[in-house]
């Protein structure tokens, strides 16, 4: 089983947010997950990112695959940086 760390929808239409989650990646994009991470939200004057950094780091040294977008969503809030060191 492949474990991703990647983004899941919510929210109204034209109104998106996302849920940072960890789901194996046979599970659809909304589908079932295994641990809810934090929450994204790009709409807001600067993007909201509320992040359990202690889980996600701990899923890193797991395993967990990020995809492209979470990666750069952790970069930018300083956890991809620790995870290397």
């Amino acid at each position: 089983m492949a474990v991703k760390i990647r983004l899941a929808r919510g929210g109204a239409k034209k109104k998106p947010f996302y849920q940072v989650v960890v789901a194996d990646e046979r599970m659809p994009r909304d589908g079932r997950f295994i641990e809810k991470l934090g929450q994204y939200d790009p709409r807001q004057e600067s993007p909201l990112m509320n992040l359990k950094e202690d889980r996600t780091l701990e899923w890193l040294g797991k395993g967990a695959q990020p995809t492209d977008t979470v990666r750069r969503l952790l970069r930018d809030a300083g956890v991809w940086a620790k995870f290397k060191n």
